[in-house]
């Protein structure tokens, strides 16, 4: 699977976009304005991702990878 059909498959199983992603990592104080604070772990932003959302280990890795910047 493409990195880009994660994050397809992420919207539609969430009903919420990668805009709305980073405004409730920012709400949980995981970022400010779009930017991972330092020592933020991965394991973290997982864990939470499958908590509340119900998301696998690759779907939310790849909330992850969206959220320091990967974006191909």
């Amino acid at each position: 699977m493409s990195f880009q059909s994660y994050l397809t498959n992420i919207q539609k199983t969430t009903g919420n976009s990668l805009a709305d992603f980073q405004r409730l990592v920012d709400a949980r104080g995981f970022s400010h304005a779009g930017a991972l604070g330092p020592g933020v772990k991965a394991g973290e932003i997982v864990a939470w991702l499958k908590e509340d959302f119900e998301l696998g280990h690759g779907h939310a890795m790849a909330i992850y990878a969206y959220l320091k910047g990967k974006r191909e």
